[in-house]
């Protein structure tokens, strides 16, 4: 695994004086190439049932998000190397490190006719902030002046200057906002989405470069047919007539699909080709480094998992993983080792923090840390990690596991779910009870990202409820920091109390791996392990 660097090209914005967000494309932002290609073809990909109906503030999983970044445009878009581009946005201007101003272009519609404005922005994130609407990306809007977690409240740093302009003033420094500001949650909304949203996030009315195909496109459990949205003006235009997002069972009958040449391009490989898809598909595989994190969380309302107990279990089992051994025998080098939470593509990422040997397979620390925890109250019961059966994941469980077990000599085993809705309701109601795979696809280049909305006290994707004051503190010292390496000095601060305390166990990097059909042209992965489905052809 290479271990590129991304270059943060939103950081700088920051930098008080009204430094404004190019419209520019870059390097790597994707272009058709010369061969072209059919360009009324649909492109037919997989993807997975959503956990939760189409809203952008109540989306924070990965088949849900696929749809939404097609059907949905904010205001700036990331382009395949992570860099930031305008989209509804003219411009952003970052007046001080508190206070933000947006233009936006004229003339941008949503699928209904409607003109995308200013308020459309407001009123969605004053939607997603809202208390009593119970969104799972509310956290996203708490740095802006108003958000509380306590009552329902307006987000009061948000102020409609004209139809094409508005102003956002945090309650304090946020070093990364600009750069956040293509992530779904701040996407906007039409005026109709407000009389029934429920009956919206089933079939919502977008301004991406694709649409909703018809009212019965989307069937539960099946697929999601998408069509090209010829009002979309942005810098995602479409070179294709549509997507067909099948949602497959097993990665195994996706990748099958893809060597017969029913489906145009996937982005995850079953395990049990890992050793063989590179050679099978040849120029047409892809196994690139990606922003992608995986882990497992045992929450601490587990029994034998709280307090100075709980810490050093979590360290014992962390120590009685051989990462190396698993990556490279089950995934045959598509992964790498963790040596910290968040991604080595991602600038500020850092293989020598303090306490990072937790992360080393080291057997008789282990069991010397779990005799430890005996002390304080004797083992009882079996150690199970819950898994999505329809991800591919039960190889590597069932190896984790079997290290956990032959180190401790404890009964460890895996838990399948069906699917991953049915896992992800269990783990949102707080009903699991046990560890569950758990992992991170960022939603913009940043190692805050990695941190805030998965460990925080109250974020939103902390599903095992965490909280520490001094990791908190840290957190926000960083955030604060306009200069972009005291920033990730911070949240490299941060991780090693995260080392100490393990909210989550570290297991590896992962690496996109996919692969395209003989005919399909221009197939480019970005940065975050997603096809840019705009430019494909065939």
């Amino acid at each position: 695994m290479k271990r590129n660097k991304i270059a943060l090209a939103g950081i700088a914005l920051l930098v008080a004086g009204g430094l404004a967000l190019a419209g520019c494309s870059s390097s790597g932002s994707g272009t058709p190439s010369a061969s072209g290609g059919n360009t009324t073809a649909i492109i037919k990909t997989n993807g997975s049932e959503p956990e939760n109906p189409l809203i952008p503030t109540n989306t924070n999983e990965v088949g849900g998000g696929k749809i939404l970044d097609e059907i949905f445009a904010g205001l700036v878009y990331y382009d395949a190397k992570g860099a930031p581009q305008n989209d509804m946005a003219e411009s952003i201007t970052v007046d001080d490190a508190q206070h933000l101003t947006v233009k936006l272009k004229k003339g941008q519609k949503f699928t209904d006719g409607t003109e995308v404005q200013a308020h459309n922005f407001i009123e969605a994130w004053n939607y997603g902030a809202k208390l009593s609407n119970k969104q799972l990306n509310s956290y996203f809007f708490e740095d802006i002046e108003g958000f509380s977690y306590d009552a329902d409240a307006e987000l009061t740093g948000l102020k409609e200057v004209d139809d094409y302009t508005f102003t956002i003033a945090l309650n304090k420094p946020a070093s990364d906002f600009a750069l956040r500001l293509g992530y779904s949650a701040f996407y906007p909304l039409p005026d109709s989405a407000f009389e029934d949203m429920d009956a919206f996030g089933q079939n919502p009315i977008g301004n991406g470069p694709y649409k909703i195909a018809s009212d019965d496109a989307w069937q539960h459990n099946v697929q999601i047919s998408l069509v090209k949205n010829d009002d979309y003006q942005g810098g995602r235009a479409a070179h294709n007539a549509g997507l067909d997002i099948v949602f497959y069972a097993t990665q195994d009958a996706a990748y099958a699909d893809l060597l017969s040449g029913e489906v145009d391009v996937i982005d995850g490989v079953p395990s049990s080709a890992l050793a063989t898809f590179e050679s099978e598909l040849g120029d047409r595989a892809v196994n690139q480094p990606a922003a992608v994190f995986q882990s497992f969380t045992i929450p601490g309302r587990l029994a034998h998992f709280s307090g100075e107990e709980g810490q050093l279990r979590r360290q014992a089992i962390s120590m009685s993983i051989n990462r190396e051994e698993i990556t490279k025998v089950v995934f045959n080098g598509t992964r790498t080792p963790a040596s910290d939470f968040t991604s080595p593509v991602i600038d500020g990422w850092s293989d020598k923090l303090e306490g990072s040997e937790v992360l080393a397979y080291n057997p008789d620390e282990a069991k010397k840390l779990w005799a430890q925890a005996d002390a304080i109250s004797p083992w009882s019961g079996t150690f199970q990690i819950s898994y999505n059966a329809d991800g591919g994941h039960q190889t590597w469980v069932d190896a984790v596991v079997n290290s956990i077990k032959n180190t401790l000599g404890i009964d460890a085993s895996g838990n399948p779910y069906a699917d991953f809705a049915s896992l992800r309701k269990d783990v949102t109601s707080r009903t699991i009870e046990t560890a569950f795979r758990t992992g991170w696809q960022a939603d913009y280049p940043g190692l805050y990202n990695f941190l805030g909305p998965l460990y925080a006290t109250n974020a939103g994707s902390n599903d095992g409820d965490y909280s520490n004051p001094e990791f908190d503190k840290l957190l926000s010292d960083g955030i604060s920091a306009t200069d972009s390496a005291a920033a990730n000095e911070d949240f490299q601060k941060a991780q090693s109390i995260l080392l100490k305390d393990l909210p989550a166990t570290p297991l590896w990097y992962s690496n996109v791996t996919g692969g395209f059909a003989e005919g399909v042209q221009n197939v480019e992965f970005g940065w975050n392990s997603v096809p840019l489905y705009y430019l494909i052809t065939k």
